[in-house]
């Protein structure tokens, strides 16, 4: 069974007020459009052709084609015109904890303070869509780190002797620490100041990134801490996967985001949002090294996987050519969502046929074990994840 999804999209303020309107050909509302959500998670569940919501249509109709009664991965289309807040998410570990522990308190799950709403992790992955999608993921190797703090001169030297003479997974812990505690903002003010002075060409991509972000957030702690972080550069198609306790924030760009269906975040700067400091560096994976890309596999003609081996999803990227087909084999409930063209998806099972342009999705119950695609276009397809597929 094919059933289309439909849903408005959510204006956080550092959406963009063009790329999603854009993507579908429409003429732009004027608002910021931040994400658009394909899925059942209560806090913004996708609507089917009657107008239920995706969740009571699993609940009611699911079983008989295989569906779970709940998905277990949400898939969005975000857009950024201005950086989201500096983030981790908890292990799975972490979040039942964490949730039990603020249930047993009686910390009301919508209060602005919450940090545990439900009880599952958020490993998540983005793709570009647009040209290029630019991101700041996981903690830079420390020696290029201390480089880039040499290149700011006196007004940076507290914060690299903090990061100096220890093991570097602990040194850029308690860094990550002390900026956010208050007690540095002295520092922070002059680390901002010299980032909006300095050239170096060896960090002039990160030196850009830092003053646009400075622009937007002037004085926020999470500015100086991004200084740590690896700045990535997506191109259109590539991707990034952010498993638990990863630092990383969203700078710019349009991507298709595929997650683990929770909203646990533990923020850590660039918001106005509540910021637990201690719980944030007791999540942090402080290990430095490279930008956590995702490569994906070719698994058919015109069809590749990435796949980050958790149990909740895996994101397959196909095109279709005109007067060509595809096929792309399912394991389990899918969302297709399209990109690009005007690709049909047709199931293989009952046939049933839908035609899809930028910005549209649509749910295959498992029992269809396959689609084919033609026309032509391009199309993300969410699916359980390797360790629950069949």
């Amino acid at each position: 069974m094919l059933v289309p999804l439909s849903n408005s999209p959510r204006d956080y303020a550092w959406g963009s007020t063009t790329l999603i309107a854009d993507l579908e050909s429409r003429s732009a509302s004027g608002l910021p459009e931040a994400e658009v959500w394909f899925g059942d998670h209560p806090g913004d569940p996708a609507l089917v052709p009657d107008g239920r919501p995706l969740g009571e249509w699993l609940q009611a109709e699911g079983a008989t084609t295989g569906a779970p009664a709940r998905l277990p991965y949400l898939l969005k289309l975000l857009a950024a015109a201005s950086p989201l807040s500096i983030q981790v998410h908890p292990s799975k570990e972490q979040a039942e904890a964490g949730f039990a522990r603020e249930e047993a308190a009686g910390v009301p799950r919508d209060a602005s303070h919450r940090l545990y709403r439900d009880d599952n992790h958020k490993p998540e992955l983005i793709v570009a869509v647009s040209e290029t999608f630019t991101a700041l993921a996981g903690l830079r190797d420390l020696d290029a780190t201390l480089r880039l703090l040499a290149a700011l001169g006196e007004p940076a030297a507290p914060l690299a002797r903090r990061l100096a003479g220890e093991d570097a997974a602990t040194a850029l812990r308690d860094a990550v620490a002390w900026l956010l505690s208050g007690d540095a903002q002295s520092v922070v003010d002059a680390v901002i100041a010299a980032v909006a002075a300095a050239h170096e060409p060896e960090f002039a991509a990160e030196l850009s990134a830092s003053r646009s972000i400075a622009s937007a957030y002037p004085g926020d702690p999470g500015v100086v801490v991004a200084l740590l972080m690896n700045l990535v550069v997506l191109r259109r198609g590539e991707g990034l996967f952010v498993p638990a306790g990863v630092l990383h924030a969203y700078l710019e760009g349009l991507g298709v985001e595929l997650m683990a269906a929770s909203d646990n975040v533990l923020r850590g700067g660039l918001t106005p949002k509540h910021i637990d400091v201690a719980e944030l560096v007791a999540l942090l994976d402080a290990t430095p090294g490279r930008e956590p890309r995702l490569v994906p596999a070719p698994v058919g003609a015109g069809v590749e996987r990435f796949d980050a081996g958790v149990p909740d999803f895996s994101l397959l990227h196909a095109s279709v050519a005109p007067d060509a087909s595809a096929t792309v084999r399912l394991d389990g409930v899918a969302i297709v969502l399209a990109t690009d063209g005007r690709p049909e998806v047709r199931g293989t099972l009952s046939g049933d046929a839908v035609a899809l342009t930028p910005g549209r999705a649509v749910l295959v119950s498992p029992d269809e074990g396959a689609i084919a695609l033609s026309g032509s276009g391009e199309v993300f397809v969410a699916v359980p994840g390797t360790a629950i597929r069949a």
